[in-house]
C-alpha cells in the first residue's frame, strides 16, 4: 500500500506465490501444458520505454494473433488502421520476449504471435481514456468485418488493454509462466501490486485467451447461472444499447474518436457477453462494463454478485445495505456460484467471495503496509513477525485497497461506503409496490366443478396425478416420494401422449460447481419475484424503482387479480388457445400469431403480460391450445429478439402445470410468475372428495381445512422450486427464470428454435406438427368424454406405477419371475434365454433400443472368445449402501461379485470390519457361518468385503480402516435417481447396528448433503482424490457421475484431477428413497453420457488416463456390448442385481417394509430373503456367457477389440416409433475412429500423487509402527506439503485397524500446512503444527490428536489478539468419526461439518458451524457466525458468549439455526465436568489465554457457555439430571 517495496519485489512475491498454486491448476494431456497461467500488474512503463510525460495517455494492448505470420500482419494493419481511424495516435508495435523451449507440446502446437502496441490519445487520460480505450477493443469486431478480415478477427485476442492495467497470460503451468515471457524476469519491470492466477478448465477446453486474469477480474470458481445471465445480458442489451450514452463519459473533445466508438446500434460492438467464451470471460466481460460505465470496481461486484443480504443475521440495523440490494435485484440478476473474484482497475484492487462462501479466501496485512490474499494461506513467503492480521473473507465479503490512497479497505467499509451514495431507500419506498400473499379462494374457480376431468384431460393430466402428486403434496405439503427409479421409455419413444415438460430434463451441478443444500442453509436462497419494466442498471436512477415485488412466482387467484388490476404497472392477457381445426400445422401458426400480439402489446406499454390458456366454456367450441411452456419460451425469444424483453414480465395462467418440473421449465424458459389454476382446482376437488374427509377423520390423513390444503400444496411446489434451483448451485429464482438450464431429449429442429433456443438437443425429435398432434390427443380424449363416448374418469397411464395395460416398465414383476427361474438352484439357461428375449422384444424404451450391431467380419468359433471368468471381471454393482439395503442383501451381493473377481459397492454406509477377512468357519453340508449367520450357500473362503468403498457426501461409515480395506475408493458426486440433491435414509431403517457403522443415533434420519462440502470445485475435486491417494496408495479411485449435457469436458477435469476410474452413471438408476420429479426429471441417458466423455477424452488425448464404467438398466449381454461399443470398459448392475438377489420389485424400498427382505432392516421381513451368492453368480455367468456368443457371432474374441468400436453400431430399420421419425443417432455411432490405434486402452496402474512430504516421515517412523513404539521429530512444513499424516494413519489402519496401534508418534510441525492436514488420523498421532493451516484441517479423523497454534515469531507480537486471528481453514474435521482438534484462533465456514465423534476446540468459526452433526464435542470460545447446528442430530456444542462478543456479533441465539436443536444455559454437573475437563487439556496443549482466564474464575464463566443440544442427546447426564423426567420432546 505505500510503494515503499523495492521494484521487483511485488512481482516476485505473486510469481512464487503462483508457483505454490500450481496443484490448484491442471495440465493437458502432455501433463506439460498448463491449462493457464498468468499476472495482472500495473503498466512496466519503464521496462516498456514509454517516456513519463507520455505515460497518462497511453494505452498499452496487449495481444494473442494467429500463429500464421502473414495474418498475424493482416491482423496488425487493420489494429492500426483502425486505431488512427478512430482518433488514436498509433505509437508502434513491439514483440513481446518469449521463450517457446519452455512450452508444453500442446501449449506450443496452439501459441499464438504476442505482440505489444500504444496507442496514443491526447488529451484524453484517466477514466475518459480507459473508456475510448475499451471502446475502441469492443469496435475491433467490426473494424475487422469492415476491412474484409473477419477471419483474422477471429483469431486476434486482446488480453488487455489499457493505461493502467496489462495482462501476462498463457497456456502454461505456474512456474514456466516467468520462464516464457523474458519481460516477467526483467529487473526493470515495475508494479505495486499484482493479481496471480492458476486455471483448471472445466466448463471450456483450455485455449490461450481463456487463461487468467482476464481484463479485470481472476476468477476462482463457477458462475452456476451462466447461461441465464448471458440469456439476461442479451436482453439487457437493446436498454444499454439505447439508454446509455458514453459520449457523455468521455471528454468531448475528441469527437471523431466519440463518434466511431459510439454504442448505438448493436452492430457497432462485439457482444458483452457470448456463449462461447468461459463463464470467468463472461462475467469479466459484464463487470467491465459496469466500470466503464462510471461504476467503481467494488459497487460493480456488489452489483453483480450479491451477498445473500436477506439471510443477514444483523440486517434490520443496515437499512442502507438492504436498499442498495434490494434496488439491484429487480433490474441486474445475480451471477451465482461458487467464486472468489480478485480485482482491479488500477485505481482499486480487491477480493470478493460468493454470497454461499464456497471459495478459500485467507488474506494478511503487515505492519509495513503489504497485503497479500491467496486462496491457501503461506502461499506468499512472508515474516511471520511483520504480520499484524490475518484474516478471512467469509460469505458475501470484500475487502480492497485503494490503490491511489494507500488504504486497506475492510468489508463493512466499502459496503458503507458503496450504499450510501444514493438514496436507494427513499427511491424503492416511493416507488415499488410489493404484493403480500393471500388467501385462497375458498370457492371453486370453475363454471361447472363436474367439467373438472375433462379439462384434466385436455392438459394432459393422469389419474396418477391427482392421487398420488396432488393428494401427497396437498396432504403434507412434500413432493411425493418413490423409489427404484425410472423404467418407462423416454417421452419420445413413448406409445402414449406425454405433456411437453417430459421432454426436458434438469440440468445439475456436479464436480465443477456445487448444488446448494437448500434444507439446511437454505437461508441464503430466494423466491422473490419482481414485476414490470426493468431499468437500465447503467444508469441508477429513481425511475429504476419501479416494480412490482411478490413473495413467490407460484400465484393463486387472489394475488393473480392483485397482479393484473394494479394501475401502475399496465397489464394484459393473450389467450394461447386457438381453433382445433387449424389441425397439427396451426400451432406455429397460433404460436407466430401470439408471438406478434405480444410485441405489439408490450411496444404498446404494457409491463405485465399474461399468457393463459384458461378455456372456460370454450371447450365446447373444440378449442385446442399451445402449450404453456411453447408459449413462454417463445414468447419470451421473440421479444429479445425486437429488444422489448425488459420492458415487461411475463406471467403464466395454466391448467398444465402441477408439479415442480413443470413450474421450473416455466420459469427457466422465461416466467417470472405462474398461475396453475387447474391444479389448485384439483386440491379443492381432493379436499372435498368422500375418500379423503374419511382419511382424515379416521386418522390415516391429518386433519386438514381447505386452505390448510392449498397452503400445503404452494409449500411443496416451493420447497420443489428451491430443490430444483439448489441442484444447479443456483440461489435465487430471479436468476434461475430465463436461464434454460435443461437438456431436451426428443425435440426437433424447428420446434427447438421456436421456443427454446440455446437448450441442448443431441438426437433431434419432435417437429411443431407432432406435437400439436400429440397435444390433439389429448384435446380429442376429452372431446370424447363430453360426447359421452369415453369415461369420465381420468385415464391412469402407468408412467409411475406398473400397470398390465399401462405403459411399458422395463423392471416389471414379470421380467423378474422370469430371471428368478433362470438363476435359481443350479441355474437355467433356457430361462435366461426367455428372459433375454423378453428384453431384446420390448417396446423402444432406452435410446440403445434404436440401435443394432451390424460386424464388420465373419463370425468366430465360441472357443476362440476370451473366457467368462475374463468378462465377469469387469462385472460391477451399484453404490446400495447397507441400510438402503439389509445385511443380507448387502453381503450376498459382495460375496457374489468377490466370487467372480467383480466388485461390488459399498454405497455410502460404511462397512462392518468383520466383512474384511474370507470365511473360515463354514459349514459345508449346510453353507452356514457362525460369523455370518444370517447368510446361507456360503463356502469358505468366500469374503462379504466390498471391493469398492464409496465416499459419499455425508461420508457416514469412512474411516481409515475402512478405506484402507479398498480395492478402489468412488467418490460419488452425484446419483441417478436424484443427482444433484442429497441422500436419505428413514430414522425407522436405523437401527443400532446402521447407527453404530454411520457413528449416529438409532432412529434418527440421516441426510447426506447435496454437495461434498470438500468439493465445490474441481480444484478440491482433485484434492480429494489426493487425499484417498495419499492414504491408500495401492486403491484405485474412481468419481461417479451422472450423464447430463457437458459432462464430457467435465470428464476432461476429472481426469486431470488425478482420477483413476470414471463412472457414468443413467438418469433411471437408483433404489432408494427420491422425490418423484427428480426420478423422472432429473439427468439424462447413460448412453449420452459415455458417448460424451468417451468423445472429449480422445479429443482431448486423455481417454488412456482413465477407466469408463457405465450403469444403467442393464440386464442382457446385449446392454454390455452395446455399452462397450461406446467406449464403456466396466459395466455396473444395480436393480437388476437385487432381482438376482430375490427382490420382487415390489417397489416400497423407502417404506422399511419390503416383503423379501431386501430393502428393509425389519427382522421379521429380513428373515424371508430369499437370496444366495449363487443366485446372483448364475446371473452373471449368464451374461457373461451371452457376451461370448456375441462377440463370436460379430467376429471378436475379447471384449477389448470392440471397446469404442461405434462404427458398429447402426440404426435399426425395424423400429417405427408412434411420435416422430426425426430421431438422428449419430451423437451415439459418430465417435472418434478407434479401429487402429487401441493404446488408450492400456491403463497404468494406480496414479500416484508424485513426492509427498509424508513418504519422507514415513521412512523415520516406519520402525515405530511396525514395532508398536514412540518417535518424535520436528519438520518444515509449507502449503504444497498436503494430506500430510494421511498415508501414516493409513499405514497404522492396514496394520491394527482403527484404534490397535499402541505406540506414540509426535509430530511437531513449524510453517503453513496445506490442505487436508491431520487427514485421517488414528490412534497414537499427536500432530503439532506451530504456523496456520488451510482448509480440510482433521478430515476423516478417528483418533489421535492435531493441535494447530501461531507461530512463534507471529505470537511474540503484543498488539495481536489471538483469538482473533484466522489459523485454519473451511471445512474442518468434515467427517470426522474421533480424535480430537485444537485450534488457538479463529477457523472458517463449516466447522466440524458432519463430525461424528471428534471433540474440539476453536476460538472463533465461520458460518454453519456443527452442520449435520451426528456426534462428538464442539467447543467455541469466540465469535461464531450464522446457522449453527443446522441438520445437527446428535453431539454435543458449547459456545462462549461473553459481553465483548455479545457486543460485537449478534446474540447467540440468533445466529443458531433451531430447525432440529435447542439451545440452554449448562445444567448438570456432569455437563460442567465435560468442559472443563476439555478445556484443560486444551489449556495444557495451546497455552490458550482464553483458556486460562476462563478456568481460572471458572464459577463466573461457565453461565456464559451455551449449549447445543439436539432431540437424542436431550437425556444424556451432560444435559439433563437423571432424576429429572424427560421431556415429552
Amino acid at each position: 500500500m505505500t510503494g515503499k517495496a523495492g521494484p521487483g519485489a511485488v512481482l516476485s512475491k505473486a510469481l512464487v506465490a503462483l508457483g505454490c498454486m500450481e496443484h490448484r491448476g491442471a495440465c493437458s494431456a502432455d501433463q506439460d501444458s498448463g491449462d493457464g497461467a498468468g499476472v495482472m500488474t500495473a503498466v512496466p512503463w519503464k521496462l516498456l520505454g514509454v517516456e513519463e510525460a507520455d505515460q497518462a495517455h497511453t494505452g498499452v494492448g496487449m495481444a494473442f494473433l494467429s500463429q500464421d505470420m502473414q495474418q498475424a500482419q493482416g491482423a496488425m494493419k487493420v489494429i492500426e488502421a483502425s486505431a488512427r481511424k478512430k482518433g488514436f495516435e498509433f505509437a508502434g508495435w513491439r514483440e513481446v520476449p518469449v521463450n517457446e523451449e519452455k512450452l508444453g507440446k500442446l501449449a506450443r502446437e496452439a501459441m499464438p504471435k504476442i505482440q505489444q502496441f500504444f496507442l496514443r490519445a491526447p488529451g484524453i487520460t484517466g477514466d475518459a481514456l480507459e473508456r475510448a480505450l475499451y471502446l475502441f477493443r469492443r469496435s475491433l469486431v467490426v473494424c475487422f468485418r469492415e476491412a474484409g478480415q473477419m477471419d483474422l478477427g477471429k483469431g486476434t485476442y486482446l488480453c488487455s488493454l489499457s493505461s493502467r492495467t496489462i495482462v501476462y497470460k498463457g497456456m502454461v503451468r505456474s512456474v514456466v509462466l516467468r520462464e516464457f515471457y523474458g519481460d516477467l524476469a526483467n529487473p526493470e519491470y515495475e508494479t505495486r501490486w499484482a493479481i496471480y492466477h492458476r486455471r483448471f478448465s472445466t466448463n471450456t477446453m483450455p485455449r490461450w485467451p481463456l487463461a487468467q486474469p482476464m481484463r479485470l477480474l481472476g476468477h476462482n470458481g463457477e458462475i452456476n447461472t451462466l447461461l441465464g445471465n448471458i440469456n439476461w445480458a442479451r436482453a439487457h442489451s437493446s436498454d444499454l444499447n439505447q439508454q446509455c450514452d458514453f459520449d457523455k463519459l468521455v471528454r468531448p473533445d475528441n469527437l471523431s474518436l466519440l463518434e466511431s466508438c459510439d454504442t448505438q446500434g448493436a452492430e457497432g460492438l462485439e457482444p458483452v457477453v457470448d456463449v462461447a467464451k468461459s463463464d470467468s470471460a463472461n462475467l469479466d466481460s459484464a463487470f467491465e462494463l459496469l466500470v466503464r460505465a462510471g461504476r467503481d470496481a467494488a459497487e460493480g461486484l456488489m452489483v453483480l454478485v450479491p451477498e445473500a443480504y436477506t439471510s443477514l443475521p444483523d440486517l434490520e440495523s443496515r437499512p442502507a445495505l438492504q436498499a442498495f440490494y434490494d434496488y439491484h435485484s429487480g433490474i441486474q440478476e445475480a451471477w451465482d456460484g461458487p467464486a472468489l473474484l480478485v480485482f482491479s482497475d488500477g485505481k482499486m484492487m480487491g477480493a470478493k467471495l460468493d454470497r454461499n462462501g464456497l471459495r478459500p479466501a485467507r488474506y494478511l496485512v503487515t505492519e509495513d503496509g503489504l497485503v497479500c490474499m491467496m486462496s491457501e494461506t503461506g502461499a506468499v513467503p512472508i515474516d511471520e513477525g511483520r504480520v499484524k492480521e490475518r484474516g478471512r473473507l467469509g460469505p458475501g465479503d470484500m475487502i480492497a485497497v485503494d490503490l491511489e490512497r494507500g488504504v486497506f479497505l475492510h468489508n463493512d467499509e466499502i459496503g458503507q461506503d458503496v450504499t450510501s451514495r444514493k438514496p436507494y431507500g427513499e427511491w424503492i419506498e416511493r416507488h415499488s409496490l410489493s404484493i403480500p400473499r393471500q388467501p385462497f379462494a375458498q370457492e371453486s374457480m370453475m363454471d361447472q366443478v363436474a367439467d373438472l376431468p375433462l379439462q384434466l384431460t385436455k392438459f394432459g393430466w393422469s389419474l396418477e396425478d391427482t392421487e398420488m402428486i396432488i393428494a401427497d403434496m396437498a396432504s403434507t405439503g412434500k413432493e411425493s416420494t418413490y423409489c427404484m427409479g425410472d423404467d418407462i421409455p423416454l417421452a419420445v419413444l413413448s406409445s402414449r401422449p406425454h405433456t411437453l415438460y417430459n421432454y426436458f430434463k434438469q440440468r445439475f451441478a456436479q464436480v465443477t460447481n456445487p448444488p446448494i443444500d437448500p434444507l439446511r442453509e437454505g437461508t441464503v436462497m430466494s423466491l422473490k419475484v419482481s414485476l414490470g419494466r426493468k431499468g437500465n442498471v447503467l444508469e441508477p436512477n429513481e425511475e429504476n424503482a419501479r416494480l412490482l415485488r411478490l413473495e413467490s412466482p407460484l400465484l393463486n387467484s387472489a394475488e393473480l387479480d392483485l397482479v393484473m388490476s394494479t394501475p401502475k404497472f399496465p397489464s394484459r392477457s393473450l389467450s394461447t388457445v386457438y381453433p382445433l381445426t387449424d389441425g397439427p400445422e396451426g400451432l406455429r401458426a397460433a404460436v407466430d400469431r401470439l408471438c406478434n400480439e405480444a410485441v405489439k402489446t408490450v411496444s404498446g406499454g404494457v409491463e405485465v403480460l399474461l399468457l393463459s390458456d384458461r378455456l372456460g366454456s370454450d371447450l365446447e367450441g373444440e378449442l385446442t391450445y399451445i402449450p404453456p411452456l411453447l408459449a413462454v419460451g417463445a414468447v419470451h425469444h421473440r421479444l429479445i429478439e425486437e429488444g422489448l424483453r425488459m420492458r415487461a414480465s411475463l406471467v403464466i395462467e395454466t391448467g398444465q402445470a402441477w408439479n415442480t418440473h413443470q413450474l421450473a421449465c416455466l420459469i427457466g424458459y422465461g416466467a417470472s410468475a405462474v398461475h396453475p389454476y387447474l391444479a389448485l382446482q384439483a386440491v379443492r376437488d381432493w379436499h372435498g372428495e368422500k375418500k379423503t374427509q374419511v382419511q382424515m377423520e379416521s386418522g390415516v390423513l391429518p386433519r386438514l381445512t381447505l386452505e390448510q390444503a392449498l397452503l400445503n400444496y404452494r409449500d411443496a411446489n416451493e420447497a420443489g422450486l428451491l430443490k430444483v434451483m439448489s441442484k444447479m448451485g443456483i440461489s435465487l429464482i430471479e436468476s434461475y427464470t430465463g436461464a434454460q438450464i435443461f437438456e431436451a431429449i426428443g425435440i426437433g429442429h424447428d420446434l427447438l428454435q421456436l421456443g427454446f433456443r440455446g437448450t441442448p438437443s443431441r438426437v433431434g425429435g419432435l417437429s411443431v406438427s407432432d406435437l400439436a398432434q400429440e397435444v390433439g390427443g389429448f384435446v380429442a380424449k376429452a372431446l370424447e368424454m363430453r360426447g359421452g363416448a369415453g369415461s369420465r374418469k381420468l385415464e391412469n397411464y402407468g408412467f409411475y406405477k406398473f400397470m398390465v395395460k399401462g405403459e411399458y416398465h422395463h423392471n416389471s414383476p414379470q421380467l423378474s419371475k422370469l430371471l428368478h427361474k433362470a438363476v435359481n438352484g443350479d441355474g437355467d439357461i433356457s430361462q435366461y434365454e426367455l428372459f433375454s428375449k423378453a428384453v431384446a422384444e420390448r417396446p423402444p424404451t432406452t435410446l440403445r433400443d434404436l440401435l443394432e450391431i451390424q460386424s464388420d467380419r465373419p463370425p468366430v468359433p465360441l472357443s476362440d472368445v476370451e473366457p467368462v471368468e475374463a468378462i465377469m471381471r469387469r462385472f460391477c454393482t451399484g453404490g446400495m449402501s447397507l441400510g438402503a439395503l439389509s445385511r443380507e442383501a448387502h453381503e450376498t451381493l459382495a460375496i457374489a461379485m468377490n466370487r467372480i473377481g467383480g466388485k461390488s459397492n459399498s454405497g455410502e454406509g460404511g462397512e462392518d470390519p468383520v466383512r474384511f477377512e474370507p470365511l473360515k468357519d463354514v459349514d459345508q453340508a449346510t453353507g452356514l457361518s457362525p460369523r455370518l449367520p444370517h447368510l446361507k450357500g456360503l463356502r469358505n473362503g468366500d469374503i462379504a468385503t466390498s471391493a469398492i468403498k464409496q465416499v459419499a457426501s455425508g461420508r457416514f461409515g469412512v474411516t481409515p480402516e475402512y478405506l484402507m480395506n479398498a480395492d478402489q475408493i468412488e467418490i460419488k458426486i452425484a446419483q441417478g435417481a436424484k443427482p444433484g440433491e442429497g441422500g436419505q435414509l428413514p430414522g425407522k431403517k436405523i437401527d443400532d447396528y446402521i447407527a453404530g457403522l454411520r457413528s449416529s443415533k438409532a432412529g434418527v434420519t440421516l441426510i447426506s448433503p447435496p454437495p461434498h462440502h470438500d468439493i465445490y470445485s474441481i480444484e478440491d475435486l482433485a484434492q480429494l482424490i489426493f487425499d484417498l491417494h495419499a492414504i491408500n496408495p495401492r486403491a484405485r479411485v474412481s468419481v461417479k457421475l451422472v450423464a447430463e449435457v457437458g459432462i464430457g469436458t467435465i470428464a476432461a477435469g476429472v481426469s486431470k484431477a488425478n482420477a483413476d476410474v470414471i463412472q457414468i452413471s443413467g438418469h433411471d438408476g437408483g433404489t432408494g428413497a427420491s422425490p418423484l420429479s427428480s426420478i423422472k426429471h432429473a439427468g439424462s441417458p447413460w448412453e449420452l453420457g459415455l458417448a460424451e466423455v468417451h468423445r472429449t477424452l480422445m479429443e482431448n488425448g486423455l481417454r488412456g488416463r482413465v477407466l469408463l464404467r457405465v450403469d444403467g438398466g442393464f440386464k442382457t449381454g446385449y446392454d454390455i456390448l452395446q455399452a462397450a461399443l461406446m467406449g464403456g470398459e466396466e459395466y455396473g448392475f444395480g436393480t437388476i442385481a437385487m432381482v438376482a438377489a430375490g427382490c420382487i420389485m415390489a417397489r416400497i424400498c423407502h417404506t422399511n417394509n419390503c416383503p423379501v427382505g431386501v430393502a428393509t432392516q425389519r427382522e421379521d421381513l429380513r428373515a424371508k430373503f430369499p437370496g444366495t451368492p449363487a443366485d446372483v453368480v448364475n446371473y452373471f455367468a449368464m451374461v457373461a456367457e451371452e457376451v461370448r456368443g456375441l462377440l463370436a457371432e460379430f467376429g471378436y474374441r475379447s471384449l477389448d477389440e470392440v471397446i469404442g468400436r461405434a462404427d458398429l453400431l447402426k440404426p435399426r430399420e425395424d423400429v417405427a416409433l408412434t411420435k416422430t421419425r426425426a430421431l438422428n443417432m449419430d451423437f451415439l455411432t459418430q465417435l472418434p475412429d478407434s479401429r487402429q490405434d487401441r493404446a488408450w486402452l492400456r491403463h497404468d496402474g494406480v496414479h500416484s500423487n508424485g513426492p509427498m512430504l509424508d513418504d519422507d516421515i514415513f521412512e523415520s517412523v516406519a520402525p515405530a509402527i511396525a514395532q508398536h513404539a514412540s518417535h518424535r521429530e520436528t519438520i518444515d512444513i509449507v502449503n504444497t506439503d498436503r494430506a500430510v499424516g494421511a498415508r501414516l494413519a493409513g499405514e497404522i489402519a492396514k496394520r491394527y485397524g482403527n484404534r490397535g496401534f499402541k505406540g506414540q508418534l509426535d509430530l511437531r510441525f513449524r510453517g503453513s500446512a496445506g490442505q487436508s492436514f491431520g487427514a485421517f488420523a488414528v490412534a497414537g498421532m499427536d500432530v503439532r503444527l506451530e504456523g496456520e493451516a488451510n482448509d480440510y484441517v482433521g478430515k476423516g479423523m478417528n483418533g489421535g490428536r492435531v493441535v494447530i497454534v501461531p507461530h512463534p515469531d507471529f505470537r511474540k507480537r503484543t498488539d495481536v489478539s489471538f483469538p482473533d486471528q484466522v489459523i485454519a481453514g473451511n471445512t474442518c474435521l468434515y467427517g470426522a468419526t474421533g480424535g480430537i482438534l485444537y485450534a488457538l484462533g479463529r477457523a472458517g465456514e463449516r466447522f466440524a461439518v458432519r463430525n461424528s465423534g471428534a471433540v474440539a476446540v476453536v476460538e472463533g468459526a465461520g458460518d454453519h458451524m456443527c452442520e449435520y452433526m451426528t456426534g462428538g464435542i464442539v467447543v467455541c470460545l469466540g465469535r461464531v457466525g450464522k446457522n449453527v447446528g443446522a441438520g445437527m442430530t446428535g453431539g454435543l456444542a458449547y459456545v462462549y458468549e461473553d459481553d465483548a462478543i455479545a457486543s460485537s456479533s449478534l446474540p447467540f441465539d440468533k445466529l443458531v439455526n433451531t430447525g432440529i436443536v435447542k439451545t440452554q444455559r449448562i445444567q448438570t454437573k456432569a455437563g460442567d465436568a465435560q468442559l472443563k475437563a476439555i478445556l484443560v487439556d486444551y489449556l495444557n496443549a495451546t497455552g490458550s489465554a482464553k483458556a486460562n482466564v476462563i478456568l481460572k474464575n471458572w464459577n463466573a464463566h461457565v453461565g456464559k457457555f451455551h449449549q447445543v443440544v439436539p432431540p437424542a442427546e436431550s437425556s444424556v447426564p451432560e444435559v439433563k439430571d437423571a432424576n429429572v423426567k424427560a421431556s415429552a420432546e
